[in-house]
């Protein structure tokens, strides 16, 4: 792990004296390369600096974006090449004479002459590189420095073009460093002197400084290393005892997360040096710790700004601990690998961990976590992938007597690893941050390979499979309530319930995003033909999407788009009624998927297909709902469970559970015959449009045995004891002479009714399981009871129980049509956004 040393502290040494207007800031501003890409950007820097009422105002500038890639890239080629170089080295220098001519016009003379100047100078040093065939790296460092000191050249020319008193400080005429083993040693006694000396020449209040490059002990030009432009900028903070530094970047501050793999990422107004130089540490586009090491040692505060968005407040980096939450950002280191040490040779033997590490730092492997657990019995580092191979070389050559006596089992590598660390001062003494964490990595189906936590408690760092890394991030990101809880949606079945189902979700989406913070995101819709995918959401009519441009239905590449943003949690809704789709819900399941549906082949299927689900949702973690099979939108199946659940025996279970059969012996009475009351339920949609999927009492029979399994009964459809109400001539019949031939069976319902009246009773098509057995049929009721006297739609279940036997339970209301079903499949759909951690 690297740090940064420093001679003495800045605060410690004597500050440049500059004269200052009372309660006006000395400011330090440091631009990088997008801020000042082109001559537009150097205009409106300097716009963004005159604006501001600064009594002194020092500028330190990186190169031109690009332009320091390109120097390291010339500086090679010519040590490899001796003639390709010239075509590059024309490229930069007419990149820079162009700039400067846009930016100065008719001052432009002077600066492109200095510039020319400046790039033979390079022409020079590449020449001879070319012929000595190499790039040392003390011509590699005066090389790839260029390119700020062209930089705030042309930046501090444009501000005296504007009638500006500016002065353009080379840092290497001030700035003296060292490189230890710790990092970047800055000598600020000699760099405090040489900067008092060159102010002597140069008293102005404007300054524009280069960054990135100083000169060493022995006076040879070098640089800071990458990000060294930040670290000039606070070194010159340090060194003119200024009030703030501030950093502008392309952003508008510091993020929650990266914005590119959580888009949802927020911004933060605060963070303390520790917090900032735990998100620097693991990638985050923060300042670099290196940065901030000046900073803290005089409290100096840091503003994280953008140059596109001025007016923004940015980021405040200061000593300040804010408590806004346990955790303020997340960020994912890639590219890593995870080395285990492991061995019962371990177990309490002193001085293993240092000889670990000793193996290791002869190797020149930086280590960017550690574990190990109380037993002793495995060391785990986590190391850059390009360093693993090494990395372990050297563990098997620092511990082979061990290996070879047994006392060490195994080295074991592990590669593509990503490191997702949760940082914020508000974790230390907070229960429970690790526990949201490591749940909200669970529920998105993510395994972690090693765990690191300091005493401090503000960081928690997890090695995870670079593969899950995206889902990983976006997964504790929304676990911490920093961005919503975000499903990839798709439905299957856009018919009746389908379509009520979409437009219910569409017609909420805004109203939970806001109110729950739960995104319900409809990535995919697919009919038994045509399927439309959507990478980033459908929105508007998704009518017209399924009708257009769609492709064939493949649920394949259905599912596989679902799982393909790499989202914290991917949602099934099957509203088809196939038994071929219910047939995939144990690989959804076991992939992680939630399933919601409203489909009864799961749950009435064959029983091998019904355990397989629910082993595969048991032992994924992935939830599977399906409280609309029953009672549509009512809340039978819930009611079982927490009957079941808390220890009640169920006894028999008797109910009304299609809403066209309760309709049509509601209405029957005899003055209506039977068929015509059929023939108006289909014409008003009660019915499916076969009505006999209603009456061949089937459906009812699905919902029987699905209660029965829940109760904890093994039933099958074919054990239970079915009455048809469709004649047997007709079964096989077409739709058309299935209603044409209907009325033969008036006769039949009428006599049934006549009898029915002479006992007091009403006829009503009833499922109910008993101890007995289990069967669906029309049977005479009186006209007392409870399933005599419904609304006409209404489906009943009434639970008798060892709780409730004297007087049964009953869950009675609306049990059809699609609006009600697919508000039920809604309920469900919530009710796996709550269980994955939504607030609702």
């Amino acid at each position: 792990m690297s740090s940064v040393a420093a001679s003495a502290p800045p605060s410690a040494q004597p500050a440049v004296s500059v004269a200052s207007r009372a309660g006006v800031a000395t400011v330090v501003h440091k631009f990088g390369g997008t801020s000042v890409a082109d001559a537009e950007r150097y205009r409106h820097v300097a716009q963004l600096l005159l604006a501001r009422d600064e009594a002194m105002q020092v500028t330190v500038v990186s190169a031109m974006k690009g332009v320091t890639d390109a120097l390291i890239g010339v500086a090679t080629l010519a040590a490899e090449d001796g003639s390709a170089w010239r075509e590059h080295w024309h490229a930069l220098r007419a990149r820079h004479r162009g700039a400067a001519v846009a930016l100065l016009g008719e001052h432009a003379g002077a600066t492109v002459e200095w510039l020319d100047q400046r790039f033979d100078q390079l022409a020079e040093v590449l020449g001879a590189l070319a012929v000595i065939g190499g790039l040392p790296t003390e011509v590699l460092d005066r090389v790839q420095g260029m390119g700020e000191v062209y930089s705030a050249q042309l930046l501090g020319k444009y501000l005296q073009t504007l009638g500006e008193d500016c002065a353009v400080l080379d840092a290497r005429d001030v700035l003296v460093i060292e490189r230890g083993e710790l990092g970047v040693d800055v000598d600020w006694v000699r760099s405090a002197e040489r900067l008092a000396q060159w102010r002597l020449q140069h008293p102005q209040s404007r300054i524009v400084a280069t960054g990135f490059v100083a000169r060493d002990r022995q006076d040879r030009i070098t640089t800071l290393g990458r990000n060294g432009s930040d670290y000039s900028g606070a070194i010159f903070a340090a060194l003119f005892n200024a009030d703030e530094l501030h950093i502008w970047t392309d952003v508008d501050g510091v993020l929650s997360a990266d914005p590119r793999v959580v888009p949802e990422a927020v911004q933060l107004e605060a963070l303390s040096y520790d917090e900032a130089c735990e998100l620097a540490y693991f990638g985050a586009k923060v300042v670099h710790p290196q940065t901030m090491s000046p900073a803290i040692e005089r409290g100096l505060p840091i503003i994280i700004r953008n140059t596109f968005h001025p007016d923004h407040p940015g980021t405040r980096i200061t000593a300040e601990r804010t408590a806004s939450g346990p955790i303020k950002g997340l960020t994912l280191s890639p590219d890593l690998a995870v080395i285990n040490l492991e061995g019962t040779g371990l177990i309490g033997v002193p001085g293993t961990a240092e000889r670990v590490f000793a193996a290791l730092r002869n190797a020149h492997v930086s280590v960017v976590m550690i574990s190990q657990g109380s037993s002793e019995h495995s060391i785990c580092c986590v190391v850059k992938q390009a360093e693993a191979v090494r990395a372990r070389e050297s563990l098997l050559q620092a511990f082979a007597h061990e290996l070879s006596l047994g006392q060490v089992q195994r080295v074991q590598l592990t590669d593509n690893v990503s490191v997702l660390a949760a940082v914020g001062d508000g974790m230390a003494g907070q229960p429970g941050v690790a526990a949201r964490l490591f749940e909200s990595l669970g529920r998105a189906q993510v395994n972690i390979l090693a765990i690191a936590q300091g005493s401090s408690e503000r960081n928690i760092s997890v090695a995870v499979d670079s593969r899950h890394a995206t889902k990983a991030l976006r997964a504790a990101h929304a676990g911490f309530w920093l961005s919503p809880q975000t499903f990839s949606v798709g439905v299957i079945g856009p018919g009746n319930v389908g379509a009520a189902l979409l437009d219910q979700l569409q017609a909420a989406q805004v109203q939970l995003l806001g109110r729950a913070n739960v995104d319900l995101r409809l990535r995919a819709v697919a009919s038994r033909s045509r399927m439309v995918l959507d990478e980033r959401g459908l929105k508007g009519d998704w009518r017209a999407a399924l009708s257009g441009p769609a492709q064939p239905s493949d649920l394949e590449a259905f599912t596989e788009h679902l799982l393909s943003a790499h989202l914290p949690h991917a949602l099934i809704i099957d509203c088809s009624g196939s038994a071929d789709v219910a047939d995939r819900y144990a690989g959804w399941l076991a992939a992680g998927i939630h399933v919601v549906t409203p489909n009864k082949q799961a749950g009435a299927g064959p029983l091998e297909r019904y355990h397989a689900i629910r082993e595969a949702a048991a032992g994924s973690g992935a939830r599977f709902r399906y409280e609309a099979t029953v009672g549509a939108g009512l809340p039978v199946i819930t009611t079982l469970r927490d009957l079941v659940d808390t220890g009640d025996e169920v006894l028999a279970i008797d109910g009304i559970f299609s809403g066209t059969l309760a309709w049509l012996f509601n209405k029957y009475d005899g003055q209506v015959p039977f068929s015509d009351l059929v023939s108006q339920a289909r014409g008003m949609g009660y019915t499916e449009p076969d009505p006999r999927d209603d009456l061949s009492g089937v459906d009812v029979a699905r919902k029987l045995v699905i209660l029965a399994r829940e109760a904890g009964r093994e039933l099958s459809l074919e054990q239970v004891r079915v009455e048809s109400l469709v004649p047997e001539a007709l079964r096989q019949a077409s739709v058309e002479d299935f209603m044409a031939g209907l009325p033969q069976i008036d006769a039949v319902f009428a006599e049934r009714l006549a009898v029915a009246r002479t006992e007091g009773a009403v006829l009503r098509y009833v499922a109910r399981l008993t101890p007995d057995g289990a069967e669906v049929g029309l049977v005479a009721l009186p006209a007392a009871h409870a399933f005599a006297n419904l609304r006409l739609t209404d489906n009943v279940v009434q639970f008798t129980t060892r709780r409730y036997c004297d007087n049964p339970l009953v869950v009675q209301g609306p049990g059809a049509g699609p609006e009600v079903t697919a508000a039920g499949v809604f309920a469900d759909v919530l009710r796996v956004a709550v269980g994955e951690g939504a607030r609702l």
